[in-house]
């Protein structure tokens, strides 16, 4: 069973991105084995830091240890969040050669707006391709209108999980 990291991209208690990760891990449990990091623990990205903080080692340990990787990313002004970029800029390093390197992700955004945080995932893209993750390839899968599909800690809206669903089982499969 392929072991897979999840990252959501907001810090917010009841954010939409954590639902989204939430609901990821519980229903599609026996097919991966699911894991998370709270990367609202990891200090600012600074490469002054020798020996790194334990959060940025455990980050870096939890990416090379997983077969892949699910990032849900809210959008913030047209982009990602900061806290997700930092975690990136953290996990990016050495240069050419990180943990980030050939590691298949995942990517799905979540908004209240109609777009459902295209711009971000666009963006998220481009910073995961210059470290050279490995994008899955297929449609977006953007949760729009988050705040009516989620509803105590979860997804629940029955079309949007059904397309996140079969998006997600191509990836599990392709992390075989």
């Amino acid at each position: 069973m392929p072991s897979i990291l999840c990252l959501a991209g907001s810090l917010r208690a009841a954010a939409s991105s954590k639902a989204v990760v939430e609901t990821i891990c519980l229903k599609l449990a026996d097919e991966a084995e699911f894991f998370r990091f709270d990367i609202g623990s990891l200090p600012h990205y600074n490469a002054d830091l020798d020996p790194l903080p334990q959060t940025v080692t455990s980050l870096k340990a939890a990416i090379a240890d997983a077969d892949g990787m699910i990032i849900v990313t809210p959008e913030y002004n047209y982009s990602v969040p900061g806290v997700l970029k930092n975690a990136i800029d953290w996990a990016s390093r050495p240069g050419y050669a990180s943990v980030l390197k050939d590691k298949p992700v995942f990517i799905a955004s979540v908004s209240g707006g109609a777009l459902g945080g295209v711009r971000a995932q666009a963006h998220l893209k481009n910073v995961l391709g210059g470290v050279l993750a490995k994008t899955f390839v297929w449609q977006e899968v953007a949760v729009t209108h988050a705040n009516t599909k989620v509803k105590d800690g979860y997804l629940q809206d029955e079309a949007t999980e059904a397309f996140l669903f079969e998006a997600l089982r191509s990836f599990i499969s392709s992390l075989k």
